[in-house]
């Protein structure tokens, strides 16, 4: 289980960056050679001339467009936004796959049309017609009829473009939609200028039309697909939160000297027979993946002390609520004076009722400090290490199958009569780090060379530091936590 200081890391990885590299520079390329063009274009032609207008609006169109794509795939290069940061106005994501084309789609469709102020006449190219699904022979639009084309929001933006060109001489760069002839809608954008006479007034007005469908369909679902992703990074926040919130109110107190109060004789006075405590979570990788372990150490009536490690299926919110379940009940129950094994029985039976049914293991321990006894059982789970005189054993475990997997399981039970100066370990899976290359021996293996260390230990505290300088540094695949006893011993 993740450790509770760890915040929320995850994020969705960015694409190989070599192919989408390459992509960026072609990009630029085509950039620089239509800049080229377009210099050279404008040294050879006359600024009046038809073939003129209609190649520098060719040229405004690519490089339009050409910006567009290097920022899109500027984008795509970095990955989504990051948890919590919102996308600027207007940005494109990258969407997981492209939508698909749309009954009648003609992406790239390009017209021009020539309206002439002085005769009220309008010439269409061919391409034109077709964009508004418009018969030739039905002629072409004057400026007065484009408007009713439109859907209604966009004609003030249309107004407004068509005067700022044709009183101040703005140049017009704008979208719009149109409603074609057979009812479908297609987004347009527009670019043109006014044909100015000698005097600077402006006689005619010419422009090219593009059918960009596609591309705004494209951005919806860019966005679409922004927005989403951004709701679910803040719904995983949102649940990361509560599940931390649930581990600090449920589980023992660990920071600090990791020690436990003990319910019999004070665990400070270091009575013999007595446990000396210390605990420690140890964070997966990915620290998003709050699962369902816990640990914990119970003061009971008559000096007992209830020892208990865990792990739920599963990560998040349902895990954690499944483990706070688990672990209520089972101190509930332990002050009774019930011993583990019908204890472990209650706990299956809890889980298997549960409105999320779930498989879960543990071990769960009484420790007598008058008679140093230890009574365990355990559910599917690794079996307590005991470390005694520089030498280290697994315990050998008594009956019992993972909880949740049959409603009436049985569980046995075992004892183990503990000696002054002994170390007793208890941990969850997960412990092992993530590793690419061979490890020598198993966990239970690497535990059990550490003896030397446990028994030289003054305190369970320093057997903990011993763990975590084996385990501890690096990376792993899951989440685990340890706790240690060590029976106080005559000074």
């Amino acid at each position: 289980m993740p450790s509770p200081l760890h915040a929320d890391s995850s994020a969705a990885q960015p694409p190989e960056h070599g192919t989408v590299d390459a992509l960026i520079s072609q990009t630029r390329r085509l950039r620089g050679g239509l800049d080229a063009v377009r210099r050279a274009a404008a040294a050879e032609e006359e600024p009046d001339d038809a073939r003129s207008r209609w190649h520098r609006a060719l040229c405004d169109l690519a490089a339009h467009h050409l910006d567009d794509l290097g920022e899109h795939l500027g984008q795509l290069r970095e990955g989504p936004p990051p948890p919590g940061d919102p996308a600027p106005a207007g940005a494109v994501r990258a969407p997981a796959a492209p939508p698909a084309p749309q009954p009648g789609a003609a992406p790239g469709r390009v017209g021009s049309a020539e309206w002439n102020l002085l005769t009220d006449e309008a010439t269409w190219s061919d391409e034109l017609f077709q964009l508004f699904g418009r018969s030739p022979e039905e002629g072409p639009l004057t400026l007065d009829e484009l408007p009713s084309w439109l859907l209604e929001e966009d004609r003030g933006q249309l107004t407004a473009m068509v005067t700022g060109c044709l009183v101040d001489g703005k140049p017009i760069d704008g979208e719009f939609r149109i409603v074609r002839a057979d009812g479908s809608t297609r987004a347009v954008h527009m670019m043109g200028e006014p044909v100015l006479d000698g005097d600077g007034t402006a006689t005619s007005m010419w422009a090219v039309l593009r059918d960009i469908s596609e591309l705004r369909r494209s951005r919806r679902a860019v966005d679409e697909t922004s927005d989403s992703l951004q709701r679910h990074q803040h719904i995983a926040r949102a649940e990361h939160r509560i599940a931390v919130e649930l581990q600090e109110a449920v589980l023992p107190p660990w920071r600090g000297s990791l020690r436990f109060p003990q319910g019999g004789a004070p665990q400070s006075d270091g009575a013999p027979g007595t446990l000396d405590l210390a605990a420690h979570y140890l964070p997966s990788a990915s620290s998003a993946l709050i699962g369902g372990d816990w640990f914990d150490a119970l003061g009971l009536p008559g000096g007992q002390t209830l020892l208990s490690v865990g792990g739920l299926t599963g990560h998040g919110v349902a895990a954690t609520s499944g483990m706070a379940m688990l672990l209520g009940a089972l101190r509930g129950m332990a002050v009774t004076g019930a011993e583990p094994g019908p204890l472990m029985g209650w706990l299956n039976r809890l889980l298997d009722a549960s409105a999320q049914p779930a498989l879960g293991s543990a071990v769960c321990c009484r420790y007598d400090p008058a008679s140093r006894t230890l009574t365990w059982s355990q559910a599917g789970h690794p079996a307590p290490l005991l470390f005694r005189g520089g030498r280290g054993r697994a315990l050998q475990p008594p009956e019992g199958m993972l909880l949740g997997a049959v409603a009436d399981a049985a569980y046995g039970q075992a004892e183990e009569l503990l000696e002054p100066g002994d170390v007793l370990l208890l941990h969850t899976d997960g412990l092992s780090p993530h590793s690419t290359g061979p490890v020598a021996g198993t966990v239970t293996d690497r535990l059990l060379d550490l003896a030397p260390r446990f028994t030289a230990a003054r305190c369970a505290q320093e057997c903990v530091r011993a763990v975590l300088e084996e385990f501890g540094g690096k990376e792993r695949e899951d989440d685990a936590c340890l706790l240690i006893g060590r029976i106080n011993g005559w000074t």
